[in-house]
């Protein structure tokens, strides 16, 4: 395994932004994963382990440790019970690639996931949804290499303790397990469910899909989704500046019922329901507070096609932060409603 020194950490990343690492290597094994925790547990150096780059932002000094990019391979599915269909993933490959395959194989359970950018390791960290799909409806189970004890470790669907955008990986034990693989169990001839409003409403734009078997419906779903993340600006594209960004920034708050009722009666906001209150679009809070798709200030902005989206324009990460910080203070002031962060900085 190769470490190299003073690697820029910009291009690994989706936004853009961030200064050098000390040192740097791909991990394409298990192996290499265990030879990195070694390497920083010798030189008592920080470590940061690196998927897509699609949830992470950097400070623009860099990190004074090893980031390790995980880079390995491998995809293989086997059938299960019933009509069930388990895929063993190698933490490194690209998310959607693990989609593109499993529609392609006319497979149900994460096509409403279609086109969110990143690998398949950070899927069951950041407990990954949209469209109403989550990777927890369908995760087996995750494999692990425990950083202290360097040990592998598999934790099931149920001890991952998954939340909204959560579990037990990045909250109770962060930093404390290196992600390997994941195995999820997907459905042959099985319709796709659509339980997202609006991508149930983009769906029957598309007449016909009651006629489909599932194979082909399941496939529809996917590239509805492709169509409605692009309109967002939410599938990654060189020609479209508005994907320099982390994707959403901020997490749908969810408010208790009473804190809502109030909230409703002098703002009348939407809402969802959900498990513990009411979730409320950050979206709509971000525009309502004054910072409307497309506002820009000092290299840093709001994507023109998501108010979720804060946007990379030439700025540093110091720009954007203070931007995100005084986007927080607005709501709060304005709503009483505090946002809390999607995206990771390091």
């Amino acid at each position: 395994m190769l470490i190299r020194e003073s690697v820029s950490l910009a291009p690994y990343t989706t936004i853009g932004l961030g200064g050098p690492a000390r040192y740097f290597c791909d991990c394409a094994s298990a192996e290499d994963v265990r030879d990195a925790l070694e390497f920083v547990r010798r030189r008592s150096l920080p470590l940061h382990v690196l998927g897509g780059g699609s949830n992470v932002i950097f400070r623009d000094a860099g990190l004074p440790g090893l980031v390790a990019h995980i880079a390995t391979r491998g995809m293989a599915f086997e059938a299960s019970s019933g009509a069930g269909m388990v895929v063993n993933v190698a933490a490194g490959e690209s998310w959607d690639a693990l989609v593109a395959e499993s529609v392609a194989r006319g497979l149900s359970g994460i096509e409403c996931l279609s086109g969110i950018p990143g690998t398949v390791g950070g899927a069951p960290i950041q407990n990954v949804g949209a469209y109403g799909q989550e990777t927890a409806d369908t995760l087996v189970d995750v494999e692990c290499l425990d950083r202290q004890r360097l040990e592998h470790v598999t934790f099931d669907r149920v001890n991952c303790g998954f939340g909204y955008r959560m579990s037990r990986f990045k909250e109770v034990d962060r930093d404390r397990y290196v992600v390997l693989g994941v195995r999820l169990r997907l459905w042959r001839n099985t319709r796709p469910a659509l339980r997202y409003a609006e991508l149930a409403a983009a769906v029957t734009r598309r007449s016909g899909i009651e006629a489909l078997e599932a194979p082909a419906a399941v496939a529809l779903v996917r590239d509805v989704v492709l169509e409605l993340r692009r309109g967002k600006s939410m599938v990654l594209d060189p020609a479209d500046p508005n994907t320099r960004s982390v994707g959403s920034f901020f997490m749908n708050p969810i408010i208790s019922v009473e804190a809502f009722a109030e909230l409703k009666r002098r703002w009348d906001p939407p809402s969802f329901p959900a498990e513990r209150g009411v979730k409320v679009p950050a979206a709509w809070l971000v525009e309502q507070a004054g910072y409307r798709k497309g506002y820009e200030r000092n290299g840093v902005g709001v994507s023109t096609r998501h108010a979720l989206a804060l946007v990379n324009r030439g700025g540093t990460t110091a720009e954007l932060l203070a931007f995100a910080e005084e986007i927080e203070q607005a709501v709060l002031a304005k709503f009483g409603v505090r946002l809390e962060r999607e995206a990771v900085v390091v």
